[in-house]
């Protein structure tokens, strides 16, 4: 059963859905890129070259904190022979052309945009490359192998001269694209691999960089919705007088998720919003309780589920073995919450319309954008900005945001002007979608020796796929495999090894969280094996590397951890290790933390990270990419919780919803390892262990397990 367990991965590559590579002959037409007047070398989506020797590659990928634009960038120019000093990168406009070149659709998501797009931008940079050579050798009338570029020039070495891109770029826009392109021998990199500064950084520190949040129009108006404080429920009744009548206001209207309210500004809108009067139908989420729902995940997980994997006999097993460790391990809702709120700006036009806002979804929201409007997609210009954070809530499937923004503006089309429809934080936490809350039920077998023998785990959460474009791929004899990733390709060797699944139904709205299911699996996984290992009287790294036999990436990045870390090492007196290793979107990662326990709360002093990710592109967005991941996955250890009471989200901004202060981090050292193996994935794959690794230093500690998130949250 363990090979049918479903690879996102996999799925990616060889889906019916693949969209193909280099994109050729594409038109910027009535995108923000339309050719200047100047003569522009564009020999495919992701590249142009100005006669001013400017050169622009279009990413097809959301810059949202995560450095992909960077790395983008690096790999076309790497092939292109650029100088990276005249390189600049701006967000593709919502186009097929952009489309993800596995999933068949315009996208950010999955930590899939660096592997996906790395042979195609090699292609896109040595095609141009080689019809630059061409132009400037048939210029000169030598052959093509006596020429070279180099730093955005051409040079013909046996006559001296010298031809910048800039230059040629109009003889070489009459040339015919070459389909297979020579691409570089990787040891004559000059830029992959190399730690280059971020190109959105300056813009960042400046303040200039543009996000969804700082885009305005002449005449702009700001929308705020009152929608039901229960999930799935409607209005029943309602009075807007008292709002109309406040200064600022523009219109009152009812749209299919609320109440919008349009004003001049976001104050006016806010205050107004509170003035509305409304009764709402409560909904089928409105007696919606955390506890409840808890207690109902615990039966359903000491049943047995519908069968994700199942080696050999665990039932057998279990019965016989010479000793039996049994555990449950729990996880709340998480909200995304990214330090930008949804925003969404929608100007109406006659036969069309334009939106701005920073999605994840670009083809997804186009589309359903269109729908709203009746229109064809073509007739939808959607433009992306910078994300301030996402972490999966602008991947939305039904594109809620961008829709309801769509509604506001046709709801209040008669006011004639561009409406920018805003979330509150407090909307989005209270209102919004959230990472689903998961119960894991342990049961392990050991021999007389001390050996593991027997492996049972039953999953019980929300489906994040059903009901959504991705549950024909993804949804298989009933099993989701975001719910069981990491669970169902456990690594570890156990000769009877089961995993179960339950998957109810429950009216709160889920959606991908920063490594989806693999945030629950990891942390329930590892943190049993160490129960497991103290139960065997063995060492948890040791326990582990004999597992892992088969599986050498696992150990390599498990050993450089432990290494770098001092395991086994005497430390201060209160001061305990703890271990977790998870491979998650094609990358590896072991994670060691260090904890203490002051005033009764952990204090986490220092994590090291270990991670084979494969080739690199650029190192310091590897680093990066762990230490923020570490610090996001350490607040949602120890506070991240979304609770419900009456069906009414409890949470409403970051004093509820805690995040890890400065003052709490610890220190992060992060080695990455050296390996020519596949290409993985970098934006999430932090995330997994980190809870694991911590909850494991504490039991190291305590000797009581931690089998409950978050750490130090509501519920504990």
């Amino acid at each position: 059963m363990r090979d049918e367990a479903l690879s996102r991965r996999d799925f990616l590559k060889t889906t019916g859905l693949a969209a193909g590579g280099l994109v050729i002959g594409f038109r910027f037409g009535g995108s923000p890129f339309e050719a200047a007047a100047a003569p522009v070398f564009a020999p495919n989506a992701f590249l142009r070259i100005g006669a001013d020797d400017s050169i622009t590659v279009i990413a097809k990928h959301d810059e949202m904190g995560q450095g992909i634009h960077t790395s983008l960038a690096m790999v076309l120019a790497e092939e292109l022979e650029a100088d990276w000093a005249k390189v600049k990168v701006v967000s593709a406009p919502a186009d097929p052309a952009y489309n993800h070149s596995a999933f068949g659709l315009q996208m950010t998501g999955g930590s899939t945009s660096s592997w996906s797009s790395y042979e195609p931008l090699r292609k896109a940079g040595a095609a141009a490359k080689e019809m630059l050579v061409a132009a400037a050798a048939a210029g000169w009338g030598v052959a093509a192998t006596e020429c070279r570029a180099e730093g955005g020039v051409v040079a013909h070495a046996a006559s001296g001269r010298r031809l910048s891109y800039g230059a040629l770029a109009e003889a070489a826009s009459r040339l015919s694209v070459p389909a297979e392109p020579r691409l570089k021998d990787p040891k004559t990199f000059r830029l992959i691999g190399k730690p280059l500064r971020r190109v959105d950084a300056p813009a960042k520190v400046a303040g200039t960089a543009v996000f969804g949040f700082d885009v305005t129009r002449p005449g702009m108006l700001t929308a705020l919705v009152a929608r039901s404080p229960t999930f799935g429920g409607k209005v029943k009744r309602w009075n807007g007088d008292k709002a109309r009548a406040m200064p600022g206001v523009k219109a009152v209207v009812e749209v299919p998720s609320g109440i919008a309210v349009v004003a001049e500004g976001t104050w006016q809108a806010r205050k107004a919003r509170a003035a509305l009067e409304i009764e709402w139908e409560g909904g089928p989420g409105a007696g919606l309780d955390s506890a409840q729902l808890a207690a109902r995940y615990a039966e359903l997980a000491a049943t047995p589920g519908a069968v994700a994997r199942k080696d050999g006999d665990p039932e057998a097993a279990l019965a016989g073995a010479a000793r039996r460790i049994e555990a449950v391990y729990e996880v709340p809702f998480l909200a995304h919450a990214p330090m930008e709120p949804l925003n969404c700006l929608v100007t109406l036009e006659e036969g069309g319309a334009e939106i701005v806002t920073g999605s994840q979804f670009l083809g997804v929201d186009r589309m359903a954008a269109a729908g709203a409007l009746g229109l064809p997609p073509e007739k939808v210009r959607l433009t992306n900005t910078y994300l301030g954070g996402a972490f999966g809530r602008r991947a939305n499937p039904k594109s809620d945001f961008v829709v309801e923004a769509v509604e506001v503006a046709k709801a209040a089309r008669s006011l004639g002007r561009p409406i920018k429809t805003v979330w509150l934080r407090e909307d989005d936490l209270a209102g919004g979608y959230y990472r689903p809350m998961w119960t894991n039920a342990f049961a392990a077998g050991l021999d007389e020796r001390g050996e593991l023998v027997a492996w049972r785990h039953r999953v019980v959460g929300q489906s994040i796929v059903k009901g959504t474009a991705f549950e024909a791929a993804l949804l298989r004899d009933g099993i989701d495999g975001t719910s069981v990733e990491g669970a169902a390709t456990l690594p570890y060797h156990i000769p009877n090894l089961g995993v179960e699944l339950h998957t109810p139904e429950v009216p709160v709205p889920v959606l991908w969280w920063r490594s989806v299911g693999h945030s629950n699996t990891a942390f329930a996984t590892e943190c049993f094996l160490d129960e497991v290992a103290k139960a065997a009287g063995k060492d948890p790294v040791e326990l582990r590397r004999a597992l892992l036999e088969g599986h050498p990436r696992h150990r390599k990045v498990l050993d450089l951890a432990a290494e770098k870390a001092g395991w086994g090492r005497p430390l201060p007196a209160g001061v305990a290790r703890g271990v977790a290793v998870h491979e998650s979107f094609g990358s590896f990662v072991a994670q060691v933390a260090e904890v203490s326990i002051e005033e009764g709360r952990p204090r986490v002093h220092r994590v090291v990270v270990a991670v084979d990710c494969g080739p690199i592109i650029n190192p310091d967005t590897i680093r990066a990419q762990m230490e923020g991941g570490v610090i996001f996955a350490l607040s949602a250890a120890l506070y991240g919780e979304i609770t419900l009471k009456a069906g009414r989200v409890q949470q409403r901004n970051f004093h509820h919803y805690k995040l890890v202060r400065m003052n709490e981090a610890p220190k992060v050292e992060v080695h990455i390892a050296d390996s020519t193996d596949s290409m993985g994935g970098i934006g999430e794959v932090a995330v997994p262990p980190l809870a694991a690794a911590v909850a494991n230093a504490m039991f190291a500690l305590t000797g009581k397990p931690v089998r409950r998130l978050p750490i130090l949250g509501a519920r504990g």
